[in-house]
């Protein structure tokens, strides 16, 4: 979830009003007309055929319309509800019962599902969606129910590519990568929202499925699409984009790419421009670097930190930073483990 996720498009009151007086006036004018139609077609009582043909006629020629007002309805509606949505998720940006959060998201998910299937071809609904199924598998059950936390991910990396396709980087799975690089260098900085959480999403389902190598082989556009947010916006969400590539160099053997210098700066950077607030960086800080480098007393002394700073500094962290200490605290307890 983000606090960047945003509708656009239709207003909700705005649009359903003015969709009805489209819709009301079209029915004013048939009635307004309809003994005139009569007296033409309908003088003759045997030509019954001709009153079914003009209600029929009628009710074809209507079809454009009633559609168009229906979906002009679905999106007000869908617009009038995702205004309430975005508080209910700074709401829940601020909460830090992680049970409440863990069991109220499945409704949010379904909202999320009817949403998109009444507006499919808004990106910023798909990378909510997108944003919602992604953290719910990563937070809960990644480590609890890895099958359903690939579920998830599929999900989540299905509405991530179709909000890719709207953006212009058409099939992303099939296009070769070339291709899809070209399509990279045109997306400008107002589409790095979609890009970072798209990226972000994609390679939560690939993590979850290193045992496959088609999800393997999709690496390489997951980290096309991080390097292009690097070049646009380096700060965007608390420096996301230098934690990813940290975790991206840090996790991976030298031989597949995998660099710990160039991670540790990635790392640094993002907590430099995080202000040190996304708890989250120093998380992954110890567990991917720290644990790679064999450097305990690093990886001590960063999640030390967690434990150490307020979940709630700014609030709008909150969650997040609760969920960094429950796992700086269980990490914490591996150390030997981890150390021998």
């Amino acid at each position: 979830m983000s606090s960047d996720f945003q509708i656009y498009g239709i207003k909700g009151t705005g649009s359903r009003s003015s969709e009805r007086s489209y819709f009301t006036i079209d029915i004013h004018f048939f009635w307004k007309y309809k003994s005139f139609l009569k007296q033409i077609f309908l003088t003759d009582r045997e030509e019954v055929g001709m009153k079914v043909s003009l209600w029929s006629l009628f009710f074809f020629l209507s079809l454009p319309f009633l559609s168009s007002s229906c979906m002009l309805y679905k999106k007000g509606t869908v617009a009038a509800t995702a205004s309430v949505l975005e508080d209910v998720v700074r709401a829940s940006y601020r909460q830090s019962d992680l049970r409440t959060i863990r069991e109220g998201t499945p409704a949010y998910l379904m909202l999320l599902d009817g949403m998109v299937e009444a507006w499919p071809d808004n990106p910023p609904l798909l990378i909510a969606a997108a944003q919602g199924y992604a953290s719910y598998a990563s937070v809960f059950f990644e480590d609890q129910d890895r099958d359903y936390a690939i579920l998830l991910s599929a999900k989540g990396r299905r509405y991530a590519l179709r909000a890719l396709e709207l953006k212009g980087l058409s099939e992303p799975l099939e296009r070769g990568f070339d291709d899809f690089e070209k399509d990279l260098r045109l997306l400008g900085k107002k589409e790095v929202p979609t890009l970072f959480w798209a990226a972000t999403c994609w390679g939560n389902y690939i993590h979850l499925n290193l045992d496959s190598m088609a999800a393997l082989a999709e690496l390489p556009k997951v980290e096309a699409m991080m390097k292009r947010v690097l070049d646009l916006d380096e700060a965007f969400y608390y420096g996301g984009p230098h934690l990813f590539m940290g975790i991206w160099f840090a996790s991976r053997p030298p031989i597949a790419g995998g660099d710990l210098k160039r991670a540790q700066r990635h790392f640094l950077k993002a907590i430099e421009l995080g202000q040190g607030r996304f708890l989250m960086a120093y998380v992954y800080y110890a567990k991917t670097y720290a644990r790679q480098a064999l450097d305990r007393e690093l990886f001590t002394s960063l999640l030390n930190k967690v434990m150490q700073s307020p979940a709630d500094d700014p609030p709008e962290l909150t969650l997040l930073n609760t969920v960094a200490k429950k796992n700086a605290q269980e990490l914490l307890g591996r150390i030997e483990e981890f150390f021998e």
